[in-house]
């Protein structure tokens, strides 16, 4: 058997579920209440899923909850990042403390269904590491300005591109094509959890998708964008040439031949929330959020910083990060 073919078994397979976060959610609830196996369980790897809740220090709000936990949940303890992300460090801690070999991912801020982590892992039976694909919802104008930019460069890349997500995606550790322990040693030395698991996994796409709450202030949904095309240009700067061309020349479309121009981009993003079932009106913004993209591409790469989860990152380069306070 290859790493990549799926493992076919007449009984579940156990799934160890990392979820970061500093706070208890919702989505905490959520997916505790999906776990299978026996509350009671004598350690080692095998026998039940669990929930490993990811928190930065024991001065984190859901690190109080670790004498009130749900079965088979645990609190895990990552500790402050050091040369990489916040999220990276966790996801990192999370898989070391893992007692099972087939990991699943996830985050607390979109609704998981009561089915959710079964068909996950069924669809890993069927097809090996999987990955659903997100809709990023905005909260605030900006971030509603961008949602046609990011079904097409985000959801409709995930689904096609064999990218994996990290709010939703499925593998087991011997899928990684590089081992463990290199995984581990390049989270624990960049930003992107999920821009270096595909960099280390091949993962397909089911057209499941799990709507994001995304921004809530401009300022925040600016640096989301300026993280986004950071991610992009270090883990595909092909990809990233592509959309800075396909910006750029959409932008002159619109602007030279506007009746043209907008009707072309509308049309484009119309088609793109049809294929993914997307029902909100957003893409009828996809004209204007066209026309300011090239200067907010021009004023996300000459930023040498970003701010996420509470910390300054300067990402020089894909494993060289710096990790500064607010």
């Amino acid at each position: 058997m290859t790493a990549s073919e799926p493992r076919a078994s007449s009984t579940p397979t156990p799934v160890s579920v990392l979820l970061p976060t500093v706070r208890w959610t919702d989505a905490c609830d959520e997916v505790a209440e999906q776990l299978r196996g026996p509350e009671a369980f004598d350690g080692g790897r095998g026998g039940r899923d669990e929930l490993l809740v990811i928190c930065d220090s024991p001065e984190d709000p859901v690190a109080d909850r670790r004498g009130d936990l749900p079965a088979r949940t645990r609190i895990v303890i990552a500790g402050e990042p050091e040369g990489c992300s916040g999220k990276a460090n966790a996801i990192a801690a999370g898989t070391e403390a893992a007692a099972n070999d087939r990991i699943a991912w996830t985050d607390d801020d979109f609704r998981h269904p009561p089915d959710w982590l079964a068909t996950l892992d069924a669809d890993y039976g069927r097809q090996g590491p999987t990955t659903e694909v997100p809709v990023f919802v905005g909260l605030d104008p900006l971030a509603r300005l961008f949602e046609p930019g990011y079904v097409i460069g985000g959801t409709l890349a995930v689904s096609a591109a064999g990218v994996a997500w990290g709010g939703a995606v499925i593998f087991e550790r011997d899928d990684l094509r590089d081992g463990e322990a290199a995984f581990l040693r390049d989270l624990r030395r960049t930003v992107s959890d999920d821009g270096t698991l595909t960099d280390h996994l091949d993962v397909a796409s089911v057209d499941r998708t799990r709507y994001v709450r995304a921004g809530g202030s401009l300022r925040g949904s600016l640096e989301r964008f300026v993280r986004f095309l950071t991610i992009t240009r270090y883990h595909a700067p092909a990809a990233t040439a592509f959309n800075v061309c396909f910006g750029v020349a959409m932008a002159a479309l619109c602007l030279f031949a506007p009746v043209a121009g907008v009707a072309l981009v509308t049309a484009l993003a119309g088609a793109a929330y049809a294929r993914f079932g997307i029902r909100r009106a957003t893409f009828l913004l996809a004209a204007p959020g066209v026309l300011i993209a090239p200067p907010l591409m021009a004023y996300a790469f000459a930023r040498r910083t970003f701010v996420w989860g509470g910390r300054r990152y300067r990402w020089r380069s894909l494993f060289d990060v710096e990790v500064e306070p607010v």
